[in-house]
């Protein structure tokens, strides 16, 4: 599992340093490189960074849903048409394409948390605010999730 947050700075031409911790566990789970595509979350938009075999198994998951669905189709085509191999360099570097960084509003300072089986790239500002906004709301938070385990 991908865990912890790191702070991190864009260079100018879309580079940014994957932690090493990342590095090592992205490594151990594929030979092939990381996965990056567009993110959503309730907070906003984020890149999310998976490695090859786990989005294989997340992309088999999505394009089995049914064609006759009309959200469940632009699901698909929105992640899997954002979704590009970004090998990570001999300096623990990877470009981020500019469409990738477009969409999650990345400017110089990021934040890359760990999010279990993948990785969120995160605008360092917005992350922060949802960050904010969870620990404000936290006990209705924890009592939904708590909620979820029950059934």
């Amino acid at each position: 599992m991908f865990r912890g947050r790191y702070a991190h700075t864009l260079d100018t031409k879309g580079r940014v340093s994957i932690p090493s911790v990342f590095r090592t566990e992205l490594n151990r789970r594929s030979d092939r490189p990381p996965i990056v595509t567009n993110g959503v979350t309730p907070a906003g938009e984020c890149l999310w960074m998976y490695s090859f075999e786990d989005w294989c198994d997340f992309e088999n998951r999505i394009v089995a849903l049914s064609p006759d669905n009309l959200d469940a189709q632009s699901y698909v085509r929105f992640m899997i048409s954002g979704a590009t191999e970004c090998p990570i360099d001999n300096q623990g570097r990877t470009l981020l394409p500019g469409f990738l960084r477009e969409h999650a509003k990345l400017d110089r300072e990021v934040v890359i948390a760990g999010v279990g089986r993948r990785i969120e790239i995160w605008n360092k500002t917005m992350f922060d605010d949802d960050q904010s906004n969870t620990q404000a709301h936290f006990q209705r938070i924890s009592s939904v999730v708590s909620e979820l385990g029950d059934s």
